[in-house]
């Protein structure tokens, strides 16, 4: 319970964060800080256990037959990207208070930063891989909230927007990697997974599984050939882009390449994708970040290399490879977390963050900037950094297979990325701090704020003290964190200032005097230079394919999608047709099977004459819009007796009630319409149109008739079985709805929701040109309605009330249910509307239909929600029975209350929708128009 407390913290504060904002801004700060704290309070004491060696499991069970359980897990390594996300998140809140202008809606920031925070959590503490999944692209849609914070700036929407089709492109695919494993492994959860290394090796869908979740992976961390989102992201606030290039947003592509380490490395295929992806960002990042001006668009390019040292270092596969891996992430998050803050301060104060305007900032902000350079030497491996410890084990791990042919590519690459990683280091410092005072900048520099200095120095100091003190330090986060990873014992190592003189220690000087030599030699063409770049251009390619796409989109839609419904009906209608048709086809095929039909009965005969007969009309007299709704209410008629006929009472009254409704509906729809649809069609197409009518209506009745007259079985027995014993409820469709398939029908009340809030916008403040010639221009809103009708509703509608009352409370064990006494319900406020008027029946009805929506799905969810609370499945419900005195035995269930959630939905959706399409104003100053055929119908 504490884990799922933990991931759900930062999402139910996040709406509150919102909105306490409005008693002053810096409530909202104050608050996530609070969140943070709580939430980091909750994962301390786990982390005792996580010392100790254990794995701590947390279930609860979600959907059982599937498979997919709320299972979250905390070890080692989802420990240590726990407490990364926390910790580091309480300092970015801590800045972001500052950093923030007084236009900044900080309300709405702390909110995307909860969200995104608990996206995160999600992902690093999930058992099951489609858990971790669905974090996994709450985390690209929260960052696409925060990346688009600045919505008034073009590069914020166009960042965000590239940076949510490249990671959701690679969730896509993730997903297909996902299932591709359960179905090697039998089961989503990482226990069973990361036990079965050699069993998902052997399979033959290894490769295709290792490479769609490689793709989710690359996309999500900004590797090769995907890295060009990453800057363009930059156009977030700087709070922002310190949490996601430190210890969030792209660490979760290495994260899931350290989570999977045991199950999928160890191949050629892991070491060559993984090692090669990330040998080639990490030299491509670190040549690109020398050539920016752009102080947040060096430290994004030399965020891309790091991951891309990371990325290589789980490609090594070896043991080791996978602790100085584990190790970088940490020393990453902290010196990049501290540089983007102090990019954010120089920003803050001096106005730019371009380099060519910057220098000589040490006279104005000295402070500032030995924090920065601190920082700045732990990126480019300095010893006595944190930053140099991790990078003396990559240079080391590199050495691996030197023997091999090509073993030296990696030392050598390795090498030359350190001599940029010093070289675009040493031009930060040297550029921004030293040199001649600025001249003319947007502002005078100086120190910040002293808070809005702390989190910047808390993360300095542990830059050193990591890199003087590492076994004191951070030996032990370690540890358990390569556990965590490995899943096994770990290699021998020792975190040490000095290892003798041993070719990593070599290759580390040869980074650092080169570093020093290229910018000194190259600090010409640096500043000469007035762009960045970016080779290969892997973002003009991503913007090439985007515009093709589009324009095949537009094209397909443009084709299919016109202004004729007549044309889009005739394509669907064709192609299920011509899909239909396969299924006649075949040797063996034969119409009719061997069940015996049923007996013909008078009454059954004429009223299936009646419905053909009034559908045959609905076709012919189809221009005459009323006639044509009359005869369809009378197939609607004939369906409701046939599902009485077949003993399906729900139906029966379902059926009735939605007619109603339905009718109501399109006559309020008709009062805007000619009563006369315009002929718009030629005799050939009339023919056209005939032809194909006719082949879906046989196609459809040899289905049937196929269907119908062979035996089949059927999962009613089950439903009937198991209705009373496990449902504790006699009618077996509610108990189906509200029961055994609740889950469904919470998603059908919740689109149903979408649907009548959407129906509302649109009609909301709608004026329409009434086209009806021989009706009153008069709407109903305007309260002239028949007196005897009036007086007849007023005694009638608590009879109503009473009857859907009724129906509801007995919808478990007889014919009815919530869906049924919500249609009634509607109805009765409906004929109120129709009788007294909208002034009237408003006044006397002050509940808002939106109230009414929202609280009925704030019940079902809320009943489904109830039974975690006593170890159950979500949805599971309950029932006993009660005695008392005055009424007797009776029964109680917890599905009457997921019923009550879909009574409401149902009342306040069907209300909403009718009542506002009533009140739609007759503008007679509207010019009438004539309909025309379109000349692009056919």
């Amino acid at each position: 319970m504490i884990l799922l407390s933990i991931v759900l913290l930062p999402f139910f504060g996040a709406p509150f964060a919102a909105m306490i904002s409005r008693l002053g801004r810096l409530h909202a700060a104050w608050f996530a800080g609070a969140v943070n704290l709580l939430a980091l309070g909750l994962l301390l004491p786990q982390a005792v256990a996580v010392f100790d060696g254990q794995i701590l499991l947390s279930r609860f069970e979600w959907i059982p037959l599937l498979g997919l359980d709320l299972v979250f897990r905390l070890d080692g390594l989802g420990l240590l990207f726990a407490l990364l996300i926390l910790s580091i998140g309480l300092l970015i809140i801590i800045y972001a208070r500052y950093y923030l202008s007084t236009q900044d809606d900080m309300g709405r920031f702390y909110a995307y930063l909860l969200l995104f925070m608990g996206s995160m959590l999600g992902i690093v503490l999930a058992e099951n891989l489609i858990l971790l999944l669905i974090f996994w692209e709450l985390t690209s849609l929260s960052s696409f909230l925060l990346i688009s914070y600045w919505q008034h700036r073009q590069e914020s929407r166009s960042g965000a927007r590239m940076a949510l089709t490249i990671t959701g492109a690679g969730g896509l695919a993730l997903l297909g990697g996902f299932l591709l494993l359960g179905e090697i492994v039998g089961s989503y959860e990482l226990t069973t997974i990361l036990a079965s290394g050699e069993r998902i090796h052997a399979h033959p869908l290894y490769l295709p599984m290792l490479l769609l979740v490689l793709l989710g992976a690359f996309t999500k961390s900004a590797q090769f050939p995907f890295h060009f989102w990453l800057p363009n992201a930059m156009a977030a606030p700087t709070p922002v882009s310190a949490y996601l290039h430190s210890a969030t947003m792209v660490k979760a592509g290495v994260f899931l390449l350290a989570r999977l380490f045991p199950a999928l490395s160890g191949t050629p295929e892991w070491f060559w994708l993984v090692s090669g992806a990330g040998l080639i960002t990490l030299i491509l990042g670190a040549y690109i970040a020398l050539w920016k001006h752009d102080l947040k668009g060096l430290l994004a390019y030399s965020t891309i290399s790091h991951l891309g040292l990371i990325t290589l270092l789980f490609g090594i596969s070896t043991p080791m490879a996978a602790v100085a891996g584990v190790f970088h992430i940490i020393n990453h998050a902290i010196f990049k977390a501290s540089l983007f803050m102090a990019a954010g301060i120089i920003d803050h104060e001096a106005g730019t963050r371009d380099m060519r305007r910057l220098s000589g900032l040490w006279q104005f902000m000295p402070y500032t900037a030995t924090l920065a350079m601190v920082a700045a030497a732990s990126m480019a491996g300095v010893p006595l950094m944190n930053g140099f410890l991790s990078k003396e084990m990559f240079f080391a791990e590199t050495l691996h297979d030197i023997n091999l042919p090509w073993g030296w590519l990696l030392p050598a690459g390795a090498t030359l990325a350190g001599i940029f990683a010093v070289a675009y280091s040493w031009r930060f410092i040297h550029n921004v701090f030293f040199g001649a005072a600025p001249v003319g900048l947007p502002k005078t520099p100086h120190e910040p704020p002293r808070w809005m200095k702390v989190p910047v120095e808390i993360l300095v100091a542990l830059c050193v003290v990591v890199g003087i003190f590492p076994n004191l330090t951070v030996a032990p986060l370690l540890t358990v964190a390569a556990s965590g990873t490995l899943q096994s014992a770990l290699p021998q190592y020792t975190l040490a200032i000095w290892h003798g003189f041993n070719p990593a220690l070599w290759m580390s000087l040869i980074a650092l005097a080169g570093g020093v030599a290229v910018y000194h030699l190259f600090n010409h063409f640096f500043s000469l230079r007035q762009h960045g770049i970016e080779w290969p251009s892997m973002k003009t390619l991503y913007q090439f394919l985007l515009d093709k796409l589009f324009l095949i989109t537009n094209y397909v839609t443009h084709l299919l999608q016109t202004e004729s419904l007549q044309r889009m009906v005739w394509v669907l209608v064709l192609f299920a047709v011509l899909l239909g048709a396969g299924g006649f086809t075949g040797e063996s095929f034969s119409l009719t099977g061997e069940r015996v039909l049923l007996p013909v009965d008078g009454v059954s005969l004429v009223v299936a004459v009646v419905m053909l007969l009034a559908a045959v009309a609905t076709v012919l007299f189809h221009r005459q819009r009323l006639v044509s709704l009359i005869m369809i209410g009378t197939v609607g008629l004939g369906v409701a007796l046939i599902f009485a006929k077949f003993s399906a009472p729900d139906l029966a009254l379902t059926q009735l009630s939605v007619e109603f409704v339905t009718i109501v509906l399109m006559l309020l729809a008709l009062y805007f319409l000619p009563q006369i649809t315009p002929s718009s069609s030629k005799p050939l197409w009339r023919v056209r149109d005939a032809l194909l009518a006719s082949g879906a209506g046989i196609g459809v009745a040899a289905l049937a008739w196929g269907v119908l007259t062979r035996p089949y079985d059927t999962i009613g027995d089950f439903f009937l079985t198991h209705s009373v014993p496990e449902g504790g409820g006699h009618n077996v469709v509610n108990v189906i709805l509200v029961d055994f398939r609740g889950y469904d029908t919470l998603g059908e009340i919740t689109v149903m929701a979408l649907a009548g809030l959407g129906i509302y916008a649109m009609l909301e403040g709608l004026k329409l040109k009434s086209l009806a010639t021989d009706f009153s221009t008069r709407t109903w809103d305007e309260d002239r309605h028949p007196l005897i009708m009036g007086a007849l509703t007023r005694i009638l509608f608590p009879l109503m009330l009473m009857v859907a009352i009724f129906i509801l409370l007995r919808g478990h064990n007889q014919p009815g249910g919530g869906f049924i006494a919500g249609l009634i319900t509607a109805v009765a406020l409906i004929t109120q509307y129709l009788a007294q008027g909208t002034t009237w029946t408003q006044a006397r009805l002050p509940v808002d239909m939106h109230t009414v929506i929202g609280s009925g799905l704030l019940i079902a969810f809320v009943t489904g929600l109830a039974s975690w609370w006593f170890g159950y499945p979500f949805l599971t419900s309950t029932f006993g029975h009660v005695h008392t005195a005055m009424t007797g035995e009776f029964e109680l269930a917890s599905a009457m209350a997921f019923d009550l959630g879909v009574f409401l939905v149902v009342v306040g959706v069907t209300v909403l929708i009718i009542v506002n399409l009533g009140m739609v104003h007759s503008d007679s100053h509207l010019p009438s128009r004539t309909i025309k055929p379109h000349p692009k119908t056919h």
